[in-house]
């Protein structure tokens, strides 16, 4: 079976030398719908709940002692005179998740220069929204539970879950214009942007100027590493671990380092369109003459030019998003949920004195106070006329962004640990309210979209957001 739609207007492939024409056939017929799953916005969120949901099982299993085990497994790690010691849990929290960090790092930069954030006129929305967004939350919260410990979770209801939101606003099919999918996007990245400061600012424990010192020599080889023409790659993982070593010094959370290093990615390619065309078919052609002259090594110099010319015509965040995207959205996060979804609901005492307020504050927290936030910010901010709404959209649009943006799981999970490390009975009961929260936001989110907003004729709903950035007015 041949491979179609390789070369239009060329004809199909064979199948590769060595391959099994049958079970070429069989992979060529699985890559299309294996590929749009993965591509697709909501896939990640798919994966997440599941994940969510095993961890979940497995904790109120009779095989829970082997799901504590297994994040408690120590890890060592020596060379020379040097060792170093953590467990699982502790690799995928503050390893693992800087990965996820940098790539949010990467959106924020790009939104800001070339994306939604970067006209206020178009970003004055979704940044009232995210703005309102975070502080009704941590108001309610706050409210509810003045006192310490639990006051410390405040920060826990103002984030946003990127992949669990667009994946239940997904569920509504036509009923949402691509222009919504844009500002819940872009409301999301300001909300994690917040969440980022909120972490930096407010849930740093022990700190030690010394280790700001080594964090800033890892920024300050990183600009070196810029200054030198060094495209990201491999070779910007040592000025990330410098950074990542000196905010865990510091007693900063070191995932941040991520952001940091994101933050420093390039937007702008190398080669220009114009440049890159050009490139293309020098190398063709010298690719060409040195095929028919059977110089093998001209003909791998002709590749390296255009594999060059074809890497540096897309710009390294966009390069770099693209490609740690797949292992971000269905490895690291699922991964996370994994390891910290898993709440012991027969552990989790609602007897405990303010227990009941804790979990209100943060369920109500998400699934009532963050469409309040947004609601009445926006509101406010379009009354005055400081901003007006997207194109095409409604309140009840707005309504149901602000239903999904109190989807907050992966980010409420990670500051809730922050917000309760050593307290693991605040912890679990803060879970549990995360968990309960978030599906509260979302089966409303549902049901409001669904009794509120319309569906779209065939044309609208063929609309990208590519296609809404370029035709949208604000």
């Amino acid at each position: 079976m041949s491979a179609p739609g390789l070369f239009p207007g060329q004809g199909p492939l064979d199948p590769p030398p060595g391959a099994s024409r049958a079970m070429h056939r069989m992979a060529s017929r699985a890559r299309g719908p294996v590929g749009h799953f993965l591509h697709m916005e909501a896939s990640g969120g798919i994966v997440l709940l599941f994940a969510a949901a095993i961890a979940l099982w497995w904790a109120n299993s009779a095989w829970s002692h082997s799901y504590h085990d297994l994040w408690h497994s120590p890890i060592a790690m020596s060379a020379g005179g040097w060792q170093a010691s953590f467990n699982l849990h502790f690799l995928i929290n503050e390893g693992l998740m800087t990965v996820f960090f940098l790539v949010v790092g990467m959106e924020i930069k790009r939104e800001i220069v070339e994306g939604e954030l970067s006209d206020l006129r178009r970003a004055s929305v979704p940044i009232a929204g995210a703005i309102g967004g975070m502080l009704a939350p941590a108001l309610i919260y706050f409210v509810l539970n003045p006192s310490p410990p639990a006051s410390a979770g405040w920060g826990v209801p103002m984030a946003t879950d990127i992949a669990f939101a667009v994946g239940v606003m997904s569920l509504l099919g036509r009923r949402v214009p691509a222009a919504m999918r844009i500002l819940l996007l872009a409301l999301a990245i300001i909300d994690d942007l917040g969440a980022i400061l909120v972490i930096a600012i407010f849930y740093t424990a022990d700190f030690q100027i010394a280790g700001l010192g080594i964090a800033a020599v890892g920024c300050a080889v990183l600009l070196l590493w810029r200054r030198a023409g060094l495209r990201p790659g491999a070779v910007y993982l040592l000025p990330l671990l410098i950074v990542w070593i000196g905010l865990y010094v510091a007693g900063v959370h070191p995932t941040l380092a991520g952001v940091i290093v994101g933050l420093a990615t390039p937007v702008r390619p190398w080669l220009s369109s114009a440049q890159f065309i050009v490139s293309a078919k020098q190398s063709v052609a010298d690719f060409e003459s040195a095929s028919n002259e059977g110089d093998d090594q001209s003909i791998m110099a002709a590749i390296t030019r255009l594999n060059f010319a074809a890497r540096e015509a897309l710009s390294p965040i966009v390069r770099g998003v693209d490609q740690m995207h797949i292992w971000v959205a269905f490895g690291i996060m699922p991964l996370f949920a994994l390891a910290n979804a898993g709440v012991d609901l027969g552990g989790v005492d609602l007897g405990m004195p303010g227990a009941l307020k804790l979990v209100i504050g943060i369920s109500l927290g998400l699934a009532l106070g963050k469409p309040i936030g947004v609601m009445l910010l926006s509101w406010l901010l379009v009354k005055s006329k400081f901003a007006s709404l997207p194109k095409g959209l409604g309140w009840a649009h707005i309504l149901v962004v602000g239903l999904s943006a109190g989807i907050g799981f992966t980010m409420a999970i990670f500051i809730a640990e922050l917000a309760f490390q050593g307290q693991p009975q605040h912890l679990g009961l803060a879970k549990l309210a995360i968990l309960l929260g978030t599906a509260g936001a979302a089966i409303v989110g549902i049901i409001v979209g669904r009794v509120l907003l319309e569906p779209m004729s065939d044309a609208l709903a063929a609309l990208t957001p590519s296609d809404v950035e370029r035709s949208t007015e604000y």
